[in-house]
């Protein structure tokens, strides 16, 4: 049963995940606190204008974090591997958690990635899976979000036209469907439970779609009414020893990814996650992007 809301907590709302959860939450009104490097940047200008909170400090630092948990109701917290690499993001992870279990956050919400329990043997899986471990060891109330592979991925690499044909390119081998979620979902799912929708066992894994890597080419060429293919490349084309390599490697021995598509939808609500055609339409892509 949602609850009204109160004043939650946001880390990494300058970015994809957490500014997704951020809008989120300001729709229904609740009041949005947000941690920032600084406050001076563009995105944190825009951040404050929609009334958001900004509060100053370092990621590294669990005692800089105190103004930000101060009196909260919830918080939402996300971790990433860039660009300072996996015992980095392990030591934000740790220095979150301490904060908020010093503050005494009533839930914390953390972004984690799916599979981050089931042993995968990619560095940045595991990192998150620490950050888990040592909410768990704190003995604080959360709930851990296990998002599959961002489709938002797909603006950054993989997709190309070339000779008048959508190219999708991966180091995956095609036939096998790889789930995926966008990042909007992510953000709707983050605000559902952080305004007191239920995970059971408190964690769940969140998907919108699956597709072969053919699905995914002819979804990008029928939105760009043009001929689509896909070209499987080797795991060497990404460095055969690198941790991409391992998530790919990982994406292949299936199952890899095990999204419960029920819960997200739940989670989400409306008319539930966007698939990838709905995806692609959402941020309005084009050859061009």
């Amino acid at each position: 049963m949602p609850k009204a809301p109160g004043t939650i907590a946001v880390v990494g709302a300058t970015g994809r995940q957490g500014g997704a959860a951020a809008v989120e939450l300001l729709v229904p009104g609740a009041r949005v606190r947000a941690l920032v490097r600084d406050p001076a940047t563009a995105k944190a200008a825009a951040l404050a204008e929609r009334g958001v909170e900004l509060v100053t400090g370092d990621l590294t630092r669990s005692d800089t974090l105190a103004p930000l948990f101060e009196g909260v109701d919830a918080a939402y917290a996300m971790t990433t591997m860039y660009p300072n690499g996996t015992d980095y993001e392990t030591a934000t992870g740790l220095a979150i958690a301490e904060a908020a279990s010093s503050a005494g956050v009533p839930h914390l919400v953390y972004s984690s990635v799916g599979g981050a329990e089931r042993n995968s043997g990619v560095s940045h899986f595991q990192s998150k899976r620490r950050v888990e471990e040592r909410i768990g060891e704190l003995g604080l109330n959360a709930t851990f979000l296990r998002p599959v592979l961002f489709m938002d991925n797909f603006s950054e690499f993989g997709v190309d036209v070339e000779d008048g044909t959508v190219t999708v390119r991966l180091p995956f081998p095609d036939g096998i469907p790889l789930e995926m979620l966008a990042v909007r979902d992510l953000g709707r799912a983050a605000g559902s439970v952080l305004l007191g929708a239920e995970v059971p066992g408190g964690a769940v894994e969140i998907g919108g779609d699956k597709r072969t890597g053919s699905q995914i080419a002819e979804a990008f060429g029928e939105a760009a009414g043009l001929p689509a293919r896909y070209e499987a490349l080797p795991l060497e084309a990404v460095g055969a020893d690198s941790d991409m390599a391992a998530m790919f490697r990982w994406f292949a021995e299936t199952p890899a990814y095990q999204a419960d598509f029920e819960a997200t939808r739940a989670l989400v609500g409306g008319d539930g996650p966007l698939d990838l055609p709905g995806w692609i339409r959402h941020v309005q892509w084009t050859p061009d992007s």
